[in-house]
């Protein structure tokens, strides 16, 4: 009798693969892929998903590429139902959910009008009591301090984030822009951060969202050993998460005195300023007593946003803050890379509505393994930090991504990297600097290219010209 394959197996190599539109190699899909899988197993489970018409193959041997099909993801066409850039209309990237989670989905995916109107429910808050009440089993809590611990847990607190503070930084302030509808792309944003550059014919408001975060996360990671749930924090972080993007100025790191309206729900936020400082309070008082890191951040992903203490970036705080048990005890963060900004609202709705958590906890696990998924593959490539690379990593990264999108050949690389090494090295760094950078690009393969944000198609592109 054969052997059945797992289910989640499959599951994992289809959400692999759909992080690459244009398509992806076997060896990108591992580096990604959030579970353990030989090679072997892995090109047998893509070779089921290809021949049950799930995903698509071009290409042979090593030069192989898959990419979805559209019947490799779940599929819902109700009217005004969103779609995603790279796949075909009306077709929607949803993440495995538990059942509880489907009765909630489909609870607020009913026409508005037949949703009941309802309004802060105070009992949801006092009925939590730290250490005692848990939002997340014990096994999912175990599960994700295994993926999620690093090996400098005893060290300075956000050690293992400035480890990899390249990338979390721009991971982090792409995902959490795009759950709030943000269209920078990946590399657009990465050249924004990055170089200060803004895209043609974008939004400003987009931009100054991207570039606050920017700021929110370099505070969390520059005072790791301070910030906490407390006041300064949680509104230091919405001052500078808002800053520029809000009617009243004056509004930015302040508990709002106005009632505010949410688009797309029939929930009503409280609108006495006495008793939303009453709550927020609370939130913070209780938070803080949680030991658990994950049970800590997810408490706040629910009780934040579901207050609504600002005028406006209420979940933007929520997401950021969650980081903050991650980043003070050297865990993997939380980007949310690849969480559907459809599945992340309709967990938001959950507990608006319903005061129901389990959908949103789907999304909160399943973006937790997904973003170990990948910090644990960029710390095996990083290796023991070299403090040399450490300094330089940002300017590292540019260069090299430079010569591969610039399609330079080896004189030309050569020459272009004297040249920026002389415009932004100290002299007695120089040549350590170019030595650096040589080999980083004399050691480009399809297994490391996303360390520098490139993608499959610049890199076949640029190893054409590479002689």
């Amino acid at each position: 009798m054969p052997k059945l394959v797992p289910p989640r197996e499959l599951d994992a190599v289809l959400r692999a693969v759909a992080g690459f539109p244009e398509g992806v190699s076997i060896e990108d899909v591992k580096s990604t892929l959030g579970i353990e899988l030989p090679r072997r197993t892995l090109q047998r489970r893509l070779a089921q998903l290809v021949e049950q018409k799930r995903l698509i193959v071009t290409g042979r041997g090593r030069g192989s590429r898959y990419t979805i099909s559209p019947t490799g993801v779940e599929v819902h066409v109700p009217p005004g139902e969103i779609t995603i850039k790279g796949y075909p209309p009306r077709v929607e990237i949803y993440i495995p959910i538990s059942p509880e989670g489907e009765v909630i989905k489909q609870a607020v995916r009913e026409p508005i009008q037949n949703r009941r109107p309802v309004g802060y429910n105070r009992a949801f808050l006092d009925a939590y009591r730290p250490n005692d009440t848990f939002y997340l089993a014990q096994e999912i809590r175990q599960r994700l301090l295994d993926l999620g611990c690093s090996p400098g847990a005893e060290r300075p607190a956000g050690t293992y984030a400035r480890q990899i503070f390249s990338r979390l930084l721009i991971d982090l302030s792409w995902n959490s822009s795009r759950l709030e509808g943000n269209t920078y792309s990946l590399l657009e944003t990465e050249r924004l951060l990055e170089l200060g550059e803004t895209t043609e014919g974008k939004d400003a408001q987009e931009a100054q969202m991207i570039l606050n975060h920017k700021a929110a996360i370099e505070l969390l990671v520059e005072q790791a050993a301070e910030v906490s749930f407390n006041r300064y924090t949680i509104l230091n972080l919405h001052a500078l998460l808002s800053d520029n993007l809000l009617t009243d100025p004056q509004a930015c790191g302040r508990l709002r005195a106005i009632p505010v309206g949410i688009d797309g729900t029939v929930y009503y936020p409280l609108e006495v300023p006495q008793l939303i400082d009453e709550c927020f309070r609370q939130i913070l008082d209780t938070a803080s007593a949680i030991q658990d890191p994950f049970e800590q951040a997810f408490f706040a992903m629910v009780h934040l946003p579901y207050l609504q203490p600002f005028e406006d970036v209420n979940k933007r705080v929520s997401r950021l803050a969650a980081n903050l048990p991650f980043i003070r005890q050297n865990l993997c963060p939380l980007s949310f890379v690849d969480v559907p900004e459809r599945a992340y609202v309709d967990g938001i709705l959950g507990v608006y509505e319903l005061n129901r958590i389990e959908l949103l906890r789907d999304v909160f696990v399943w973006a937790y393994e997904r973003s170990c998924a990948r910090y644990s593959a960029v710390r095996r490539s990083l290796g023991d930090p070299d403090p040399f690379r450490l300094r330089y990593r940002t300017l590292v990264a540019h260069i090299v991504a430079e010569v591969v999108r610039g399609g330079m050949n080896k004189k030309n690389a050569a020459a272009f990297i004297k040249r920026r090494a002389a415009e932004d090295v100290s002299q007695e760094d120089r040549a350590r600097f170019i030595e650096v950078v040589e080999t980083e690009v004399m050691g480009l393969h399809e297994g490391n290219i996303a360390r520098y944000r490139l993608r499959p198609s610049e890199y076949q592109t640029w190893r054409a010209t590479w002689r």
